[in-house]
């Protein structure tokens, strides 16, 4: 008698392979049988008169009418308050040599670019000036900067 030309270890192999496949088949039956109804009034959800989404739809007698006029889509604007171009700082630094230094705001504390060839008199560090600001490339400059006496 000869012997089979299986071994064992082919053998094990092809008996998990085909265990896996039964388990396999039997899983997916199981979803199959369980399987939710995917209606489209099992998606929709509501939101109540607080703003909790429910499952359950508003009750159409305690239904508010609302006006449509009365209702904001944006932020209501604030009054117009002219703003003065013209603001005042001190020189906190300033090369003559590069002709550029920069000024801090008294309102904003903000250090603003300032060169020489936006001013209309000769400033030093410590000075108090008056100045426009305008947006440069890099940042706001002071424009028309002068000295206040």
């Amino acid at each position: 008698m000869s012997r089979s030309q299986e071994s064992f270890f082919k053998k094990e192999v092809r008996n998990k392979k085909e265990k896996k496949r039964k388990e396999k088949e039997k899983k997916r039956l199981a979803r199959k049988e369980n399987q939710k109804s995917n209606s489209l009034d099992d998606m929709i959800a509501y939101v109540d008169e607080h703003g909790n989404i429910t499952d359950t739809p508003p009750d159409p007698k305690s239904k508010e009418d609302i006006n449509v006029e009365d209702i904001q889509v944006s932020v209501p604007r604030g009054p117009n308050l002219e703003v003065d171009p013209i603001h005042k700082g001190t020189v906190t630094y300033f090369n003559s040599s590069k002709g550029f230094g920069f000024i801090t705001d008294q309102l904003t504390k903000e250090s603003i670019f300032v060169h020489v060839n936006n001013t209309l008199e000769e400033i030093r560090e410590g000075n108090q000036v008056s100045f426009e600001v305008e947006k440069g490339q890099k940042g706001l400059v002071a424009v028309q900067v002068k000295v206040v006496r």
